[in-house]
């Protein structure tokens, strides 16, 4: 459906999410699902006698038939959304219309219907994080090895590995993954157990020593677990749950995206989003290349951030049995974490997927910046032959600062020339070993070996 651009359109309408959860989070797949819990209410109650096969058959026959307009135009007189989709139903089956939600409460097909969508969009949302993981598996294995400035505090540091760095965020979306599987496998639907969950409708109906056998062949017929108490709803624990390990993938993404604008900024310049041949960068500037793609994901990563926030007012107010001050934000709160989720990853994945690594900009920051993370190796290689640690301290700082005011004077990094030339340091250690030591590509640990079996353990866990 085309959207209407000349009234307000939400962009989750259009703009961000995939097509398939927008569908899934539609009016028609709501009431579409409805109609199939109803449905499935039947074919139980058919079994115990108390719907005919004519009137099963005929619900079977219009599940389909959903017509949005002729039941909000019902709604629009009696205030209540199921009932104008029980009424409009029931219009359609002139046979099966008058056992339509018999013994329910709205809750037993609103919420089981929302369970049944939040643990498919729970599926689609884990199969897209494996996707991404995969991604970044590849990039760990392929830059495994390369060295690169380490950054602490916002300044350079050691060397480390592109593919290490790389490690530390699927090491993070690897977490935020086992969490999102732990959690959709204890799903659970509110089950039909009226309307403050104690199961009386349907004990009028069934004789209460049949209820148990009731909702067990409901659990089988849509295949959903329920809870084994409820009020006239499940926990909003739940959908607190679920919130907070979205939120928490989010800001995963959040931070991977926030270093990758730093690290895009033209004083670092390592590494940079894919920029598209005929991008436009700014409406003034046509030099500039924005990382817009890592600044979407870290916008909308803040909405997922408040989610946590408004379930848990869902959950820690509903007072008593229920309480419907959660309703309305409901219907958007659900769908969106969803959306938004769904968005960053496809961003992110791209991003990743085809990330430009800028070769020259690496081995310049690591050119300028490695000799200063060498000095605490030829410090520890000079106190091992007999030097005095204070004193070679000194010397050594003295050698960075008239460096550094070096390097900020916009010119190359004299450290290595400095140490070689130093008649003390050379009292203790040959050239040719201080040498070795003043290469910082050398100094990165196991680093590449850790990375690389991170993403060989990721591979196996995913598959």
């Amino acid at each position: 459906m085309t959207p209407d651009y000349e009234i307000y359109q939400s962009p989750f309408s259009w703009r961000y999410g995939s097509v398939e959860l927008r569908q899934l989070w539609s009016e028609v797949q709501k009431r579409r699902l409805w109609r199939q819990l109803w449905i499935a209410l039947a074919e139980v109650q058919a079994g115990f006698g108390l719907v005919q096969p004519d009137q099963l058959k005929d619900l079977r026959q219009h599940a389909d038939d959903v017509n949005v307009s002729r039941s909000l135009e019902i709604e629009k007189e009696i205030q209540h959304d199921l009932m104008a989709e029980v009424k409009t139903f029931a219009e359609q089956c002139r046979v099966g219309g008058g056992i339509i939600h018999l013994g329910a409460t709205s809750m037993d097909i609103k919420d089981n219907a929302d369970v049944l969508r939040l643990r498919q969009s729970l599926d689609l949302i884990i199969e897209k994080l494996s996707r991404l993981i995969t991604v970044f598996c590849d990039q760990i294995e392929q830059w495994a090895d390369l060295p690169l400035m380490a950054f602490t505090h916002l300044q350079p540091a050691e060397p480390t590995t592109l593919g290490y760095r790389f490690a530390q965020y699927a090491q993070d979306l690897f977490v935020d993954w086992e969490n999102l599987v732990r959690i959709r496998s204890n799903i659970r639907g509110k089950g039909f157990k009226g309307a403050v969950g104690t199961g009386a409708s349907y004990g009028d109906l069934l004789g209460i020593e049949n209820l148990e056998e009731f909702e067990g062949r409901l659990s089988e017929v849509i295949d959903l677990p329920f809870y084994p108490v409820s009020t006239q709803i499940y926990p909003r624990k739940q959908d607190y749950l679920v919130a907070c390990a979205l939120a928490g993938l989010g800001a995963s993404l959040y931070k991977f995206a926030f270093d990758l604008r730093f690290l895009q900024s033209p004083a670092i310049g390592e590494i940079a989003e894919p920029f598209g041949k005929k991008q436009v960068g700014s409406s003034a500037m046509p030099f500039k290349r924005n990382p817009i793609q890592a600044e979407k994901i870290d916008s909308l990563a803040r909405i997922l951030a408040q989610m946590p926030r408004i379930t848990w007012d869902n959950e820690a107010h509903c007072i008593l049995e229920i309480t419907l001050d959660e309703s309305a934000n409901r219907r958007s709160v659900l769908p969106e974490m969803f959306l938004i989720t769904d968005e960053i990853l496809e961003t992110a994945t791209g991003i990743i997927k085809d990330l430009h690594i800028q070769r020259n900009s690496i081995d310049q920051n690591l050119a300028t910046y490695g000799p200063f993370a060498a000095t605490e190796k030829v410090l520890m290689a000079v106190c091992k032959r007999g030097a005095d640690r204070q004193e070679m301290h000194e010397l050594l700082r003295t050698h960075s600062l008239e460096a550094w005011k070096a390097v900020q004077d916009g010119k190359p990094n004299p450290l290595a020339t400095l140490i070689l030339n130093d008649e003390v340091i050379l009292g203790y250690l040959p050239s040719p070993d201080l040498e070795l030591l003043l290469d910082a590509t050398h100094h990165l640990g196991d680093a590449p070996a850790r990375a690389r079996k991170l993403a060989q353990k990721l591979r196996r866990e995913i598959h």
